[in-house]
């Protein structure tokens, strides 16, 4: 990971190149590793992988017995357990860099490891030092192609049939798999030799590693950085049967709330080599199959470190949905210590962890298809940050969504939605004015009844215009006033429209008041608000609800309201009707990185005739849709505007 030290050498990138360049890596036979006593040049241990990984099979699954082998063989091929114990005592352990720190192979010579590049945001969170978990601990191995330095990254145990699997990042696996002496260290103390250590030392036999991955590039194969290691038992047994494991689980979007585990090695920060943990809220890293966090104090070493969603405290157990690795080893371009990255687990990863799982050999892997989840708006990041306001419906009686966008300038855009998730060209509904510059709250539903949606807009001075048909009669009419200049109206400060009442037609219309008070209008119609049902009485906790947006978020063709506090969180409240509001269902925490979201609206976007598809717009720019979201998850993420960073 950059700054935080995710890095391989350029030595150990080398070889790895030419071993996957030529056929499957060592990684994708079992090969154990050569004797400690022999350490050929870099040429004849390349020419060693590349000859004896076809006649050294890994030993079949099940053939190994636990109980004590410290004076045995490793059935893996290498070392006994007994000769690793010998061999890593405190000081090699205590003295160990992180992957990437070692000296002269570093791939930004000028860039020193472990040195915080740019400070990090006001709010950004530090992590907790803390003892750690059994199922988490750190890989050692010796650096006998890396200059001599012993070497150390961070991995996670995985529950499997064999309970012997354990995940770190693929440029940790690349180090491992040409190293002579390789352990893994449940719940690391330092001071303490391998010998002495709480769970043991589990030595390493075999590495599964996608034969695609290189390691620390910042092309779209970083999207395969992890790796699994499997580990021959110690005394006690197998080691998912000594520590417990975490449940390897894949997923198919961007955000989540995970805790991030490692191991940093900065001496400065972290003397005790203890483990942090860091609980988060992870946004996609743009153009990649990877998700991002911030937090501080992740320094070299953190490498392979789990992100474990449904994270218990006290067990440490939970769903590892991603590892820390990615683009350029984990981090961003900068060095920046709270900065991570993790891949998606997704099918590659998916059919990774089965080979591993199963003991089995890793096969060729067709050609790495990168993310195509792409833009779907034109325009950069920078031209969106100005977009103002958003409202979905279906404008030109397609049966999906369309969006319009009010610009700060007053320009107003209609964007025709595809059924698919995307958007055509953009149909400019007006030009830059000053007339459209004071329109403070939009929103769109079937008001005259014509089965085309229509914009309803409440301007500074408090007066609200209806704008019928507007996918066929534009912005140029003169629109409904259904309500003239007015104080009252100037505290609307959300509207949005629904079906909330018994209405066929989304002909509700969702206020929330300056004061926190809530109001829902029924069967409003051009020059008339229908019927007026009070929710909520005026109130301290309702004037935090930022951004609000109707939709059918539960399926049963009954509409909800989604709310975004001014903390971040996001709330869905199931049911509202027209006596009262419904009932809470939570889809996020309260999290920085929702707190930067400007506009929010909801649509048909993906033709599967429900309002489900949520669309909200950062502060940077960054704007997102999260189709077929539901009481309680936000739905897949798909990137429509890219951030600049």
């Amino acid at each position: 990971m950059s700054s935080h030290s995710r890095w391989i050498t350029v030595l150990a990138l080398g070889l790895c190149t030419g071993i996957v360049g030529d056929g499957p890596a060592i990684a994708a036979t079992g090969t154990p590793l050569p004797s400690a006593d022999s350490a050929p040049s870099t040429h004849a241990k390349q020419r060693l992988a590349a000859s004896v990984a076809p006649t050294r099979p890994a030993p079949k699954a099940g053939t190994r017995s636990a109980g004590p082998a410290s004076s045995s063989a490793s059935p893996g091929g290498g070392p006994s357990l007994g000769e690793e114990e010998k061999f890593w005592t405190a000081d090699r352990m205590d003295n160990a860099v992180p992957v990437d720190a070692v000296p002269g192979h570093s791939p930004v010579a000028a860039a020193p490891r472990n040195r915080v590049r740019n400070a990090a945001p006001p709010g950004t969170p530090a992590p907790e030092h803390f003892d750690g978990h059994p199922m988490v601990g750190t890989f050692f191995y010796d650096g006998r192609p890396l200059g001599g330095k012993s070497t150390y990254c961070t991995g996670s145990v995985v529950h499997t049939a064999a309970q012997d699997i354990v995940l770190t990042a693929g440029h940790c696996g690349r180090g491992l798999e040409t190293a002579a002496h390789r352990i893994f260290v449940p719940q690391y103390r330092s001071g303490q030799s391998a010998a002495q250590q709480p769970h043991g030392v589990f030595p390493v036999s075999r590495l599964y590693i996608d034969p695609r991955y290189a390691a620390n590039t910042k092309d779209p194969s970083s999207d395969l950085d992890l790796a699994f290691a499997q580990v021959d038992p110690n005394s006690r047994g197998e080691v998912e049967a000594v520590t417990g494991a975490l449940t390897f689980t894949p997923a198919s979007n961007y955000t989540h709330q995970v805790t991030v585990i490692g191991y940093p090695g900065s001496d400065s920060v972290n003397p005790k080599h203890q483990a942090i943990r860091c609980p988060v809220t992870t946004s996609r890293l743009p153009g990649f199959r990877q998700i991002r966090m911030t937090c501080k104090g992740f320094y070299g070493g953190v490498s392979g470190g789990p992100w474990i969603e449904g994270y218990n405290r006290t067990t440490g157990t939970g769903n590892v949905i991603g590892n820390t690795g990615g683009y350029f080893g984990g981090g961003d371009d900068a060095n920046d210590d709270w900065v991570t990255y993790a891949p998606v687990y997704g099918k590659d990863a998916q059919d990774l962890f089965a080979d591993a799982a199963a003991h089995r050999t890793v096969g060729p892997r067709p050609p790495y298809q990168p993310s195509t989840d792409g833009p779907a708006l034109p325009g950069s990041a920078s031209t969106w940050q100005h977009a103002k306001l958003l409202a979905s419906g279906d404008f030109r009686h397609t049966g999906h969504s369309d969006m319009i966008v009010v610009w700060t300038d007053g320009k107003v855009t209609l964007y025709p939605g595809d059924g698919q998730g995307g958007f055509g060209s953009g149909q400019q509904l007006l030009a830059a004015n000053g007339t459209w510059t004071h329109a403070e709250t939009i929103t769109a539903g079937d008001f005259t009844g014509s089965s085309q949606f229509d914009l309803m807009v409440r301007w500074s001075d408090g007066e609200v215009t209806l704008f019928g048909d507007v996918g066929s009669k534009g912005l140029h009419q003169a629109g409904t006033r259904m309500i003239g200049p007015n104080d009252t109206w100037k505290n609307a400060t959300q509207i949005t429209a629904g079906r909330f009442g018994a209405g066929q037609y989304v002909t509700d219309l969702m206020v929330r008041w300056s004061n926190g008070e809530l109001t829902l209008y029924t069967n409003v119609g051009a020059g008339t608000f229908g019927q007026k049902h009070r929710l909520k009485e005026p109130n301290g906790t309702w004037k935090n609800a930022t951004l609000l947006t109707g939709g059918e978020f539960s399926g049963n063709q009954k509409w909800d309201l989604m709310v975004r506090w001014s903390d971040g969180e996001l709330d869905d409240y199931v049911g509202t009707t027209t006596s009262a509001l419904g009932t809470e269902r939570r889809l996020l925490d309260a999290n920085e990185p929702w707190t930067h979201g400007v506009a929010m609206t909801t649509g048909d976007y993906t033709g599967n005739g429900r309002t489900d598809d949520l669309v909200v717009r950062r502060s940077d720019g960054e704007t997102t849709m999260y189709t077929d979201t539901g009481v309680t998850r936000l739905g897949d993420e798909h990137t429509l505007v890219t951030p600049a960073s």
